[in-house]
């Protein structure tokens, strides 16, 4: 599904125009980075859990040279969908 289909859809089972269900997703998104950007998790009832979470530093090798190289630590996104939602997707 695109972004185009996404928004018709949400649009016409809301009633809404697509310039209204587009403001809303772009406040959701926004809403959503920027309580991840402070590092808290972010749960939503019957969807899921957003949560920021470390990746350690590690040692990789490259196969051609032999040579070992530093990755730094990151941090990235992480969703774990609850029940109710991936009952429905069974």
């Amino acid at each position: 599904m695109t972004n185009k289909e996404f928004i018709s859809t949400i649009a016409a089972r809301t009633d809404m125009s697509a310039d209204q269900v587009q403001a809303c997703i772009d406040a959701l998104t926004s809403a959503i980075a920027d309580n991840l950007e402070e590092g808290d998790a972010l749960a939503v009832q019957g969807f899921g859990t957003f949560e920021v979470k470390k990746k350690l530093e590690r040692v990789v090798v490259n196969p051609n040279t032999k040579q070992r190289m530093l990755v730094p630590p990151k941090l990235t996104i992480n969703f774990r969908p609850s029940n109710t939602l991936k009952d429905k997707t069974r």
